[in-house]
């Protein structure tokens, strides 16, 4: 509880130098080691100092030239994340999600749907496809309003550096592979 409301709280937030509503995105996961009695700032004050650290300034350059805010970054991002287990199909998701953008097609990206759910019993239906949420991204275009997740170096690098590719459609395999496809009819 003390980890959520520090996570929401504004002057928290600009005290760790994130520009953010919450610090959804800039809890860099890795492996830490706390004492049992760490305080909760100290605990999220690491989790954003490593986040920064990792942020190298080729990574924000690259946000720069990408035409995309850091906030966008971590958003798309953190969808890629949960989109993909496989680190080597990263690249190639944030490509399709690219492309999407570019093109004006939703999301429709069944992680965001998720986000914005009360509850998830982990079957994804399709009256969940028409949730009214600003996640929903069956029915809003464009990045959800901010990360769905805490990406980790291997999607922040996928989003800012996609595989350039034609296509605009995946669907998982149940291997935890995807099938990637350019047309709907195809998908």
């Amino acid at each position: 509880q003390d980890i959520f409301r520090l996570s929401h709280d504004p002057v928290f937030i600009q005290s760790l130098n994130v520009q953010a509503p919450t610090l959804e995105g800039y809890l860099f996961p890795d492996t830490y080691h706390f004492s049992r009695f760490t305080p909760p700032e100290s605990i999220i004050r690491t989790f954003v100092n490593r986040f920064h650290n990792v942020m190298t300034p080729e990574l924000k350059d690259r946000t720069t030239v990408m035409g995309m805010t850091l906030q966008e970054v971590l958003t798309l991002a953190s969808v890629v994340e949960k989109e993909t287990g496989l680190a080597a199909e990263r690249p190639l998701v944030s490509g399709v999600f690219h492309n999407r953008l570019r093109q004006g097609i939703p999301l429709q990206s069944d992680p965001t749907v998720i986000y914005a759910l009360e509850s998830f019993d982990g079957n994804i239906r399709k009256a969940d496809l028409s949730v009214d949420s600003p996640y929903n991204t069956y029915k809003v275009r464009g990045l959800p309003p901010g990360p769905i997740a805490n990406p980790g170096l291997a999607a922040i690098h996928a989003a800012l550096y996609p595989t350039p590719t034609d296509f605009v459609y995946f669907v998982a395999r149940n291997d935890g592979s995807h099938q990637f496809s350019v047309t709907l009819a195809d998908h």
